[in-house]
C-alpha cells in the first residue's frame, strides 16, 4: 500500500508554492489522483504509454508523501512535467547513455528512459530517501535501461561518464557545468533544461565553459509539436 500524505510538504523546485509560500495540506487519508494521459502522450511513449501512467500515479501519491513533488502539482503533472522532460529526448541519438544530475523525482531522467527504451540512463541523486523512492518506482515499472547512483556529481568525477549528461532546475549553467562537463565523454554534450533565461545564462557562464573545454552552446526548443510552451533546453558541445 502507497503511503498517504498526512502533514504539509513544502514546495520543491518543481512544485509551485501557494501565496503564503506553502502547499496546501492534504488530510490524512485522502489521496490525489493523477490526472488521464493527454492524447499527445501517446506520441511520446508509444507502447510504453501504460508505464508512464502508472510512473504519474507514483508521483501523484508516494512523490508527494516523500516532499518530491508539491500537492499542487498534480493536476499539471504531464505538461509541466513528464511530457516537460520527456520531450528532450528527442535531441538524444539513438543508443546514447545518459546521465541525470539531481534527478529527485526522476525529472528529467525517468521520463526520457520511458520514452526512449534505446537510452541507458544514470539517475544521480545525493538523498538516500530520494534514490530508495526512485529504486521503487524503477522495480516497479520493470525498466531496465536505468539505473540509481547515489552521490553528488561532483563527488562522481572519474567515476562515471556518459554520452549526454542532463539535469533540470539544479542550478545556474555556469555551476552546472562545473559539476556536469567532467561527466560528459568527449564529443558528448550537456542538455540542460533552462527557461527564458538560457541566453543570459550561457553569456554569463562564458568563461567557465571555454575552461570546461566546451565547443559550443546552443538553446533549443524541444516538443514543439506535443506542448503548447515547448520546453527550452541549454546544449553545451564537448570537445
Amino acid at each position: 500500500m502507497m503511503e498517504r500524505m498526512t502533514e504539509r510538504v513544502p514546495s520543491t523546485s518543481t512544485g509551485a508554492p501557494t501565496a503564503e509560500g506553502t502547499d496546501p495540506v492534504v488530510a490524512a487519508g485522502e489521496a490525489l489522483a493523477a490526472p488521464p494521459a493527454p492524447a499527445s502522450a501517446a506520441r511520446v511513449f508509444g507502447d510504453r504509454l501504460a508505464l508512464a501512467e502508472r510512473y504519474a500515479a507514483h508521483l501523484a501519491d508516494t512523490g508527494i508523501s516523500h516532499g518530491l513533488i508539491g500537492p499542487r502539482e498534480v493536476p499539471r503533472l504531464w505538461d509541466r512535467h513528464i511530457l516537460n522532460c520527456a520531450v528532450i529526448a528527442e535531441v538524444m541519438a539513438e543508443g546514447s547513455s545518459v546521465i541525470d544530475v539531481g534527478s529527485g523525482a526522476g525529472l528529467p531522467g525517468l521520463c526520457i528512459a520511458l520514452a526512449r527504451q534505446d537510452l541507458s540512463v544514470t539517475l544521480v541523486e545525493p538523498m538516500e530517501r530520494r534514490t530508495t523512492w526512485l529504486q521503487t518506482v524503477i522495480d516497479d515499472l520493470g525498466l531496465e535501461n536505468v539505473t540509481v547512483r547515489r552521490g553528488r556529481a561532483e563527488e562522481l568525477h572519474g567515476q562515471i561518464e556518459a554520452d549526454i549528461v542532463t539535469a533540470r532546475a539544479v542550478a545556474a549553467l555556469d555551476k552546472l557545468a562545473r559539476w556536469c562537463l567532467p561527466l560528459v565523454r568527449p564529443g558528448g554534450r550537456l542538455v540542460a533544461m533552462k527557461g527564458s533565461s538560457a541566453e543570459r545564462e550561457i553569456e554569463a557562464a562564458t568563461k567557465v565553459l571555454r575552461r570546461l573545454r566546451a565547443a559550443g552552446s546552443s538553446v533549443q526548443a524541444c516538443g514543439a509539436e506535443v506542448l503548447e510552451v515547448p520546453t527550452t533546453i541549454v546544449v553545451v558541445r564537448k570537445t
